[in-house]
């Protein structure tokens, strides 16, 4: 039971990462209502939405991972910080709303509101997600009774203070997370343009690419370290011999130092992003930092969520009821579903190569303005 708990906890993790290596699509968008030039809106939008699919089907299989594996988890968090939740979904909806409509003619709305849209989904999706994943390390106001479920008026098992999520917006500690997704995603965004867009009516098109690369980088380092620092130095909980939560200086990181393979990779992953976000700012020639910098944010992002739930570690404190917060041990579903959905994971490789597939088809060669005028349906 142990093991299953451990491993499907690392499939959660590398889903985690994946999803925010693929918020480059939320960055980018960021990018496409600050554009003067149509042309080069459009450019921009075919550009991601040819990818956009990818992020939402992945957070909605990260969802579903969470709620098949750590069902508490999923009622506690998606249902008790519903705001949160709810704000996250919203712009997710517009994203989906808008590369649908976005140049069909008549449209409602018009196309610069749709590219509105898309900077709004840009921006608060990555800071909500952030948020919702700060939650995971600096805890949250909940508390859980699982008698409650036996009560057939009101069963509930998760209980939150009134605001039911949306005041973890406002913590700093979780602003610092969110502000660093948001500028990862936007450098991961300009990477991406300059891996795949070929825009041979603009000669500057790949310099202004680097600049961004560049600025966004340099913001989202400073954010990230300063989220780093609020971690190390935060406590964090953990469950002591006698099965009591207890609350443990500097534990995450101490986990780093326990879990040291992790940390290791954590490292390697930090000097991936470094390298493709410095080289593709300085080196002209240099288009492939993206994928240098996809492989570093996977890892870094799964090496955080191995040590928000390993060695012992809740993984969704409770500010309020230390107790009730929530373990890999104590949230996670049978052992008979763990095992049967283990073999679901052996697929896994097969949609994995699927993936990467259409991706390269989809990709190459890299979109071009004659590509666009040349497309029966542009998003």
């Amino acid at each position: 039971m142990e093991a299953l708990q451990i491993y499907w906890w690392f499939v959660i993790s590398l889903l985690g990462g994946l999803l925010v290596a693929l918020l480059f699509v939320q960055g980018g968008q960021t990018m496409i209502w600050s554009t003067r030039s149509p042309r080069r809106k459009s450019l921009l939008a075919n550009a991601l939405g040819r990818k956009w699919e990818l992020t939402f089907t992945t957070l909605v299989v990260f969802g579903g991972a969470f709620f098949a594996s750590f069902p508490l988890y999923y009622s506690t968090s998606f249902g008790g910080a519903y705001w949160l939740w709810m704000l996250i979904l919203l712009s997710f909806i517009l994203q989906a709303v808008s590369y649908e409509f976005r140049t069909k003619p008549g449209n409602v709305f018009g196309t610069p509101a749709y590219d509105m849209f898309l900077w709004i989904n840009g921006c608060v999706g990555c800071v909500l997600l952030g948020v919702a994943v700060g939650m995971q390390f600096f805890g949250a106001d909940f508390t859980v009774a699982r008698g409650s479920i036996l009560d057939a008026g009101a069963p509930v098992i998760s209980t939150w203070n009134s605001m039911h999520g949306f005041n973890e917006i406002f913590s700093f500690r979780n602003l610092l997370l969110g502000a660093a997704v948001l500028f990862l995603a936007r450098t991961m965004g300009a990477l991406f343009f300059i891996n795949a867009v070929n825009d041979s009516d603009e000669a500057d098109f790949a310099k202004r690419m680097r600049l961004r690369v560049l600025l966004n980088g340099t913001v989202f380092v400073l954010f990230f370290l300063s989220f780093l620092y609020a971690l190390f130095m935060s406590d964090g909980y953990s469950t002591a011999a006698d099965g009591l939560v207890v609350k443990v200086p500097y534990k995450y990181f101490f986990n780093f130092i326990d879990l040291w393979w992790i940390g290791a990779t954590f490292l390697i992953g930090v000097l991936l992003v470094l390298y493709g976000v410095v080289r593709s700012a300085l080196d002209r020639k240099f288009n492939s930092g993206f994928w240098w910098a996809a492989v570093g944010v996977v890892a870094v992002v799964t090496c955080l969520f191995c040590v928000s739930g390993y060695n012992n570690t809740a993984f969704l404190p409770s500010v309020s009821d230390p107790q009730s917060s929530l373990t890999i041990a104590n949230s996670s579903s049978t052992e008979f579903t763990l095992r049967t959905m283990a073999w679901v994971t052996v697929l896994l490789p097969v949609v994995i190569a699927y993936i990467a597939y259409v991706w390269h088809k989809m990709t190459c060669p890299r979109i071009s303005s004659d590509e666009l005028s040349k497309e029966d349906h542009i998003y």
